[in-house]
């Protein structure tokens, strides 16, 4: 269902963010983000002269090598087009980050490496969904291969089993609950899934 009837407007700037997750030959995986921003009319600029309707004023990307415990191997960014002249120098400070795991306090610690005058605020706003990436695609990767390598099925529809291994891979039910509405412990899914964390009105006594 789509969003309710906008009022009439007038389109001005379009942000578009496309992340995807690979497997490598070697085991490691790669997760890439590409950022855009785009004005739908045209704006003058002192480093850039004059920046067209329709062409990036920010142009970028940011590619992070993993492996199955989310330790970075290898960071690399390159900003292709950008409002100032000096940007582009902020990317390669990006290499920084390799050696850190993709975990609770992740962001905090990458800041710390490539915040403030040492980074760029657009290439820092793409880690966290670099980092949402990277869950989303080594975890049920190693689950789906673990699964067919024990001879259990990863298809079979109204089963809850490839969802259960992936959660297995970050460490079961208690990681996932009250982080967001499906994962309340008094809801529905909380009750099929983990009935030992369910907390509902119905949930067994002691």
């Amino acid at each position: 269902m789509p969003l309710s009837p906008p009022a009439e407007r007038e389109r001005l700037h379009t942000r578009a963010i496309e992340i995807a997750g690979y497997r490598r030959q070697d085991g490691l995986y790669d997760i890439e983000a590409h950022l855009t921003d785009r004005k739908s009319f045209g704006q003058t600029n002192f480093d850039r002269g004059y920046i067209a309707a329709g062409e990036p004023v920010h142009d970028m990307w940011v590619r992070l090598t993993v492996d199955e415990t989310l330790v970075i191997h290898g960071a690399e960014a390159v900003s292709d087009k950008t409002p100032y002249a000096l940007c582009p120098s902020a990317a390669p400070n990006f290499v920084r980050l390799a050696g850190m795991r993709i975990k609770s306090g992740f962001l905090r610690e990458a800041n710390q490496a490539v915040g403030g005058a040492a980074g760029c605020t657009h290439l820092r706003e793409l880690l966290q969904q670099l980092a949402t990436t990277a869950f989303q695609t080594v975890n049920p990767s190693r689950a789906r291969r673990e699964m067919v390598a024990e001879g259990k099925s990863v298809e079979k529809p109204g089963s809850d089993a490839f969802d259960d291994r992936i959660a297995e891979t970050w460490g079961g039910g208690e990681k996932f609950l009250n982080t967001c509405l499906a994962y309340d412990e008094k809801g529905p899914l909380v009750k099929r899934r983990w009935p030992h964390l369910y907390t509902g009105v119905d949930a067994p006594a002691g």
